[in-house]
């Protein structure tokens, strides 16, 4: 077993967050001179055409030295985008109009009376 694999193995703290098909892993773990370090693990579901899915995972290792600086890019990052698009999710709303646009001409061409067949229920 690889060194790096043993140093994986044990878990001090633990964190998920799962989104949509994307799932985040959150470790805090221990090197072999029981000092920490964190790791993100992203996992990507996909899904193939005959059902079966596969997993693709990307890896972060944080050392303790980088966590001020990585927090503050990171912060400053988010706070970017919040403040430049604000905390909507911009394809969840497109996808939102997408289904009333499609809704609407769906309705709309079923509106039409060319469309009803005339049924006479004292008939049934």
């Amino acid at each position: 077993m690889r060194e790096n694999e043993m140093l994986e193995k044990e878990d001090i703290f633990s964190k998920v967050l799962r989104a949509g098909r994307r799932t985040y892993f959150f470790d805090v773990r221990a090197t072999k001179a029981d000092d920490y370090y964190i790791t993100i693990t992203e996992s990507k579901k996909f899904t193939e055409e005959d059902g079966s899915y596969h997993f693709k995972k990307h890896k972060i290792y944080l050392y303790k030295e980088d966590f001020v600086a990585f927090k503050e890019i990171l912060d400053e990052m988010t706070d970017f985008v919040v403040s430049q698009k604000g905390e909507e999710v911009i394809s969840e709303r497109h996808q939102k109009d997408f289904k009333k646009e499609m809704y609407s001409e769906a309705t709309s061409e079923t509106s039409s009376t060319d469309n009803f067949t005339n049924i006479d229920f004292d008939d049934i």
